[in-house]
């Protein structure tokens, strides 16, 4: 079985074949990404009319060149799946309609993805190990922090998610903030882990201090806009932040993840979970993943640690094919005049 995703939620286009093999693994054939990162970094932010006009460009070659890495016809495909939200409308519409057209044109089953559910699945690419339920999912990236319950195969509950920005988006506006580029989760990290090394892979006592937002409160939900305010008073009082840049990225990150690994084994405690997945571009932090793995290892040691490879963190189609092999197996199929985009599309 061969399946086709295509992904344009937001400044990548990219499209992937993954072969369903006899034993159900997930065998990723091609996974073809064209990026606007260099683009948009002038604005510190992606410019929706700007992202649309380059998958307009991008879409049938990408598609095109997938098909012939993964060495396959049109033909040969059994369905094609598509993100259909949430996203920036512009983008999703591009990929969404080109997905529509050729599941006519080609005449195969359309299968309709939610990004998250996407991101989800990049965990099922050939796992490490066998991921049992009820799983944990944190999904953390540019648009998106949430806890998701998994009690099986496309069975997910949002327990959790951010009340305002998003942990990805935090690191960006921290970035803006100390003038240090875009996007700003890697070079937040890197200069972090610069920090680290200086210092012997230990880091001292420090005067910067910021919150762990929400982290004691009774509930699972995220909040970081507090801590991009505190951010920016820290900043405003030394007159020397400029010369403390990798210490004030090292904090501000710890800010972040403790954030993060701390509600995750709440959760993880209270309804009794057998894995913890992590999910979403900022998965690919290798403190995050680290520190979860310590944390999970010290507070909860009989639950499991999977994460995604690192190539399918980011927005990526390999994840959306993965989606879309679990829906096609249950027949979740979306006749494809009946097909549009939903920015709040949900899980179901």
């Amino acid at each position: 079985m061969y399946i086709l995703g295509i992904e344009s939620s937001c400044d990548e286009t990219a499209a992937s074949v993954i072969l369903v093999a006899k034993d159900k693994k997930l065998n990723v054939l091609s996974n073809v990404i064209s990026s606007q990162i260099e683009i948009h970094k002038k604005y510190y932010g992606v410019v929706p009319e700007v992202a649309a006009r380059e998958h307009v460009l991008n879409v049938i070659p990408v598609v095109n060149e997938a098909l012939e890495k993964a060495g396959i016809k049109p033909a040969d495909l059994s369905a094609l799946a598509v993100t259909a939200g949430p996203g920036l409308v512009t983008s999703l519409i591009i990929g969404g309609e080109t997905a529509r057209v050729l599941a006519c044109a080609w005449k195969k089953p359309l299968i309709t993805v939610n990004h998250i559910e996407g991101h989800i699945c990049a965990n099922f690419i050939l796992p490490k190990e066998k991921i049992h339920f009820p799983a944990l999912v944190l999904t953390v990236s540019g648009g998106h922090t949430n806890l998701v319950l998994m009690t099986d195969y496309l069975k997910y509950e949002i327990i959790a998610e951010t009340l305002d920005d998003a942990a990805g988006e935090a690191y960006d506006k921290g970035a803006k903030m100390m003038d240090l580029g875009y996007p700003g989760g890697p070079i937040v990290a890197g200069y972090a882990n610069d920090y680290l090394k200086a210092n012997n892979g230990t880091a001292p006592k420090s005067d910067i201090v910021l919150p762990r937002p929400m982290l004691t409160s009774p509930n699972l939900n995220f909040s970081f806009s507090g801590l991009k305010t505190a951010l920016l008073y820290q900043l405003k009082k030394d007159k020397n932040w400029k010369k403390r840049i990798p210490e004030y990225c090292y904090e501000y990150q710890q800010a972040i993840l403790e954030t993060l690994i701390g509600k995750t084994i709440k959760a993880a405690k209270k309804y009794k979970v057998k894995t913890i997945m992590l999910s979403g571009g900022v998965s690919a932090n290798s403190e995050l993943r680290r520190q979860m793995n310590d944390a999970i290892i010290d507070r909860v040691p009989e639950v499991a640690f999977s994460v995604p490879a690192m190539a399918y963190t980011t927005d990526n189609a390999a994840m959306i094919a993965a989606a879309g092999y679990f829906k096609y197996a249950k027949k979740q199929f979306t006749p494809w005049d009946e097909f549009k985009v939903d920015c709040n599309i949900s899980f179901d």
